[in-house]
């Protein structure tokens, strides 16, 4: 026994066996694979509480997220025009007035064409909708796999309490409040709106003072990337919903389509809403073909609003935004989602921008033409 006591290599086993486990530090617990998992989790709540903060910011405070957001789109979308104007001479406040002029004439020509389209006419264009969805139930219930009348009442009534609940935004849309808030809104929108254009660049280098080195370089791409997003997109689905809306507007009036020019003006703006915008406006369209001319027309009004969006949407879209705007349906749909949630129909128009936006910084965040390493496509392994 003495001598295994005393032998040098024991006791080289020992001191290496029951040392280590003395002397081990208390945070070396995190090192291994479920420690590393734990404090991954924990981040991920930090993420996600950050997230909820925001989230609750903007739903708070969308008197002034909405219009400081919708400012910033006119604003990118102008700055080509503000850039023309200085490059010849043009002083900054003179150039800003007569650009504000102009979003404002435009606006308010839209919105007066809107109003003098509906007026007379809204009421036969609901009707005219509501007769067509009913003759479509009918026809429904004529199939051998038709679903029963209180089901369709069902799904009747949860589509109308969506309609009209304030989670799609017309219950915001009620009283005086709501006309105060607009009011508001639209005058906040439009002071925001002259400062963008007149001192935009000066305000975004004020922002970028605290970057450094490489972190002023990509903010600075991300700030180019995300006005040349915002300006396409807007002009782009601008001059795309005009075009559907000529288009369609002539097939109707040849197909002898009541109300064709509500019809139009419905599918202007419902095109600012990718994917369910241009469907909806169909719809309605058709329902409307269907109730006043019959089946066959109402067939034809849907292959003209087919023809419509195919050609807008495999030649003229990609012409006016170019693939750097191309995003996947799937996020699409995921991005209107949220928004809607998040701001009613107002959210749906802003939200696909605002995530083109965020993709575009994605694609410049390590160089003018290099995404971040996790979004750069994998080369394929030759066989």
């Amino acid at each position: 026994m003495g001598l295994f006591r005393n032998d040098p290599q024991r006791v080289v086993l020992e001191s290496n066996d029951v040392e280590p486990r003395a002397t081990r530090a208390p945070w070396s617990l995190w090192a291994d694979g479920f420690g590393k998992l734990s404090i991954r989790a924990v981040q991920i709540l930090v993420v996600v509480a950050v997230l909820t903060g925001i989230i609750y910011a903007i739903q708070y405070l969308t008197l002034v997220t909405i219009p400081l957001t919708i400012a910033l789109i006119l604003a990118c979308a102008f700055a080509p025009v503000m850039r023309w104007m200085r490059r010849r001479g043009v002083p900054s406040l003179l150039a800003t007035v007569i650009t504000l002029l102009a979003i404002t004439i435009l606006l308010a020509g839209v919105g007066w064409l809107i109003v003098w389209a509906v007026r007379d006419q809204w009421d036969e264009l609901y009707a005219q909708a509501v007769d067509g969805s009913q003759e479509l139930i009918a026809w429904v219930q004529t199939l051998p796999f038709a679903p029963s009348q209180d089901q369709l009442d069902e799904w009747l009534a949860t589509v109308i309490d969506f309609i009209t609940s304030a989670q799609f935004g017309s219950g915001a849309l009620r009283g005086v409040n709501a006309v105060v808030n607009f009011v508001t809104g639209f005058v906040l929108m439009v002071t925001i709106l002259f400062f963008f254009l007149k001192d935009g660049p000066q305000m975004w280098e004020f922002v970028l003072r605290p970057f450094r080195g490489a972190n002023y370089l990509r903010a600075e791409r991300i700030g180019d990337k995300t006005v040349g997003v915002l300006g396409s997109y807007m002009r782009g689905t601008a001059t795309v919903a005009l075009v559907d809306a000529v288009g369609i507007l002539i097939g109707l009036l040849i197909l002898n389509v009541p109300l064709a020019i509500p019809l139009a003006v419905l599918t202007f703006l419902l095109a600012f809403i990718p994917i369910v915008g241009a469907t909806l406006a169909g719809i309605i369209a058709a329902l409307v073909a269907l109730v006043a001319n019959g089946w066959v027309n109402a067939l034809l009004v849907v292959g003209v609003v087919v023809l419509v969006n195919q050609l807008e949407g495999n030649f003229l879209q990609p012409f006016l935004m170019g693939r750097s705007m191309k995003l996947h349906a799937f996020v699409i749909l995921v991005a209107l989602t949220i928004g809607t949630v998040l701001g009613g129909i107002v959210g749906a128009v802003l939200a696909v921008p605002i995530a083109a936006a965020a993709w575009g910084a994605v694609q410049v965040w390590d160089g003018t033409d290099l995404p971040a390493r996790w979004a750069r496509p994998k080369h394929p392994i030759a066989h």
